[in-house]
């Protein structure tokens, strides 16, 4: 089965910084879905969904590309979703509101063939437990990091592993907004192998 160009359906640096990782040429462009929630929706269906939707929102245009859609949904045990803060008070809010507590990570994954009409679609599970974390923490955090562009109000990559008490899934980049593992076990289910292209 021949590859074909990939597709990016995300407009953030974190998953392109992510996916450059496998060495592979692609292109990134920025999907407009409605992102909100349905009523009766699980976290689990709500990034499978998203993910989906934000690769079908670009088949139009990239027919003849394999498209990579992506969406991470985080939520407390009592089930209340994270979403990105936006600001420093939601953030302090969604930190006081994990501290202590584990908070699961769902990111749905999407590889979408618009030219054969047929999708791989995964979510990934990851759960982060929170150390109890004083107010001078969070502040102290959100003043280094002003991560009020992630789920959760935290930047894996930098200091948000400082706030953790311990982590559990298996894959750590899920936590960033890509499941590469599972990404690269879509990519070769279709012939596309990271490691044999030259």
């Amino acid at each position: 089965m021949s590859s074909r160009p990939l597709l990016l359906a995300s407009s953030s640096p974190y998953r392109r910084e992510l996916l450059e990782r496998f060495g592979l040429p692609f292109e990134t462009a920025s999907p407009d879905i409605d992102e909100s929630p349905r009523p009766g929706d699980s976290p689990e269906q709500l990034a499978t969904r998203l993910a989906e939707s934000k690769a079908r929102a670009l088949a139009n245009q990239y027919p003849q590309h394999w498209i990579i859609g992506s969406d991470q949904v985080a939520c407390l045990p009592d089930g209340t979703l994270l979403s990105k803060p936006g600001s420093h008070e939601q953030a302090v809010s969604q930190l006081q509101r994990s501290s202590g507590q584990t908070v699961q990570f769902l990111t749905g994954l999407t590889l979408l063939d618009p030219s054969a009409d047929r999708a791989q679609a995964h979510c990934e599970r990851f759960s982060v437990q929170f150390r109890e974390l004083s107010e001078e923490e969070i502040e102290g955090y959100l003043n280094k990091e002003q991560p009020y562009d992630c789920a959760g109000s935290f930047r894996m990559e930098g200091l948000g592993i400082t706030l953790f008490k311990a982590m559990e899934g298996r894959d750590p980049n899920s936590l960033i907004g890509l499941p590469l593992i599972a990404l690269n076990d879509m990519l070769r289910n279709w012939g596309l192998n990271p490691l044999l292209i030259r």
